[in-house]
């Protein structure tokens, strides 16, 4: 920081604030956490009918979404005898939509913490800040305030965070400052001290620079006073001291020593009992719960913290408390919130295709495992109640997924026009062009069709390794040619049959940038036939 930055510390905010975030902005990683934050967090509190982005923003992002599979089949959302989740629209039916929002937006943290020579530290402040979220959802009793309150409780950390991320000299100093000073100084005191400007205010900044609704943002800011003494059951301040609670818990479970620990949590529970209603022995069941989903947090995400590391006080093993011999092995249920009639199967995930090293790059995706896998999770929401556009979006993400594709588009036959019409697509800007897809399934008498109107219309397969051949480029429509422009691509008519007639009633689009890079072999092909089967069953079930 600049000689007069730091020998300053009274210094208007605002200049502070602009030098930080001109500093964020120079990293490069920076805008593409602000540009992924806004995204998740705007679509996830729009309707349920946008599940389709929501799960195209995910899988945007293969890293994020390998962890958030991870995470998804782990105890704390897979019941015993459940099969593996292995699709981001599958898991986002079974957890919901701001349930993902909160997994996506903490993975987030973790994708661009990595590789930093400040790593330790970072690790303990990103579980901190973990920590703080989950215990505010373990507080609530309303699964809808409890999403709001993880979120909030979450981000009252985003200063601190992006502090001890982007500027770890200035972090550093914070600590020293705070552990040197002859009298007891808060850390929003000790921040003020070293940048001008506090947590609070800082968070604050970078929340409204991401578009977080202002009442997220209203929860962020720590309320001024002394705890109320009276409930505050129906007062709009609420979920703000909760969220106070949460961030004062996890910093206490990361910095108090354990055998101190228990009096500690007690305290905490007295002061805001009155305000928050909370029954006796609340915070320490909380903590209970949330250093357990935590854990599995972390081991899912094959995140390693060190023995004697300050951090490692956040997880289950540092708990007071000794397990339930009769239960060693399995989580239980009642901590997960489950009932006490419920079991958690804790077994690893085995998916081949999601399998990482630490110090390695992703295994190679399987097709054929991530296909199987994706039949399975579509046979598995058949059972069930079902809406056919969420049978359909896990067809696509598994073809996606499955052979590594730019983008695949749906389309759909309109009855009023005789023509296959993009409705569904998932991938790079495939949602921007699926409307372009417009294929004639009725053809003049003396007419040559398209080669998107002849595949469909005969009801065959066909793969395009190279559109530029000269064989190939004068049969493509001309909106292809125009919009699309992919080099390869596949195409995979649905054929029905209606009064004995083979009926056209859609199509599946998939593409890659690159000629010659989209292969599909027997066995591949076999299983995108099952798949195809599967939306045939799911269409005339949802009729």
């Amino acid at each position: 920081m600049p000689p007069t930055l730091a020998a300053s510390p009274k210094e208007d905010a605002s200049v502070t604030l602009d030098y930080l975030m001109r500093r964020m902005r120079q990293k490069t990683d920076f805008p593409a956490l602000a540009s992924s934050v806004t995204r998740i967090q705007s679509l996830s509190v729009s309707d349920t009918e946008n599940i389709n982005i929501l799960c195209d923003e995910l899988l945007k992002d293969v890293a994020l979404t390998q962890k958030l599979l991870r995470v998804v089949n782990s105890a704390r959302f897979r019941n015993a005898g459940m099969d593996p989740v292995s699709t981001v629209s599958r898991a986002v039916a079974l957890v919901g939509m701001a349930g993902i929002r909160n997994v996506a937006l903490s993975l987030m943290l973790v994708e661009h913490m990595e590789d930093k020579h400040h790593a330790r530290q970072l690790q303990g402040e990103f579980l901190r800040t973990i920590m703080a979220g989950t215990l505010a959802g373990e507080l609530c009793v309303n699964p809808r305030v409890a999403e709001e309150a993880f979120v909030a409780s979450m981000f009252r950390n985003l200063g601190r965070l992006l502090v001890e991320y982007y500027l770890p000299e200035e972090a550093t100093q914070i600590r020293d400052l705070i552990r040197e000073a002859p009298q007891k100084i808060s850390d929003e005191v000790a921040a003020k001290r070293v940048l001008g400007i506090d947590f609070d205010d800082l968070g604050q900044a970078i929340g409204k620079e991401w578009g977080l609704p202002a009442e997220i943002l209203g929860h962020m800011r720590a309320p001024k006073g002394s705890v109320p003494l009276r409930s505050l059951a129906t007062h709009a301040d609420r979920t703000a001291w909760l969220t106070s609670l949460s961030c004062e818990l996890s910093r206490t479970m990361l910095t108090v020593d354990p055998t101190e620990l228990g009096k500690h949590l007690e305290a905490l529970e007295r002061q805001y009992a009155g305000a928050l209603d909370l029954p006796k022995g609340a915070v320490s069941e909380a903590a209970f719960r949330a250093r357990k989903k935590l854990s599995e947090l972390t081991s899912a995400i094959s995140m390693n913290v060190q023995p004697g590391d300050p951090a490692e006080r956040l997880l289950d093993h540092y708990y007071v408390d000794a397990p339930n011999p009769e239960t060693e092995g399995m989580t239980s249920a009642e901590s997960l919130g489950l009932g006490q009639d419920v079991q958690v199967d804790v077994a690893p995930t085995d998916f081949a295709e999601f399998i990482e090293l630490p110090g390695m790059t992703p295994a190679v995706v399987d097709p054929v495992r991530v296909l199987h896998n994706g039949i399975q999770d579509v046979a598995n929401t058949l059972v069930g109640d079902f809406r056919l556009p969420e049978v359909l979006q896990m067809i696509l993400e598994t073809v996606l997924r499955a052979l590594d594709c730019q983008r695949v588009v749906f389309c759909l036959r309109d009855a009023r026009t005789s023509q296959l019409v993009g409705r569904i697509a998932l991938g790079e800007g495939a949602e921007q062009i699926k409307g372009v897809f417009k294929i004639p399934l009725e053809v003049g008498k003396g007419q040559m069709p398209h080669l998107f109107s002849a595949a469909c219309i005969k009801g065959v397969d066909t793969l395009i390794r190279n559109a530029a051949a000269d064989n190939v480029v004068t049969r493509l429509p001309d909106w292809f040619r125009d919009r699309i422009q992919a080099p390869t691509f596949l195409l995979l008519p649905l054929i029905m049959k209606k009064q004995g007639q083979d009926y056209v009633m859609g199509m599946i689009y998939a593409d890659k940038p690159s000629p010659d890079s989209l292969e599909v072999d027997q066995e591949q092909l076999k299983l995108l036939n099952t798949l195809r089967t599967a939306f045939k069953q799911a269409s005339s079930v949802a009729r």
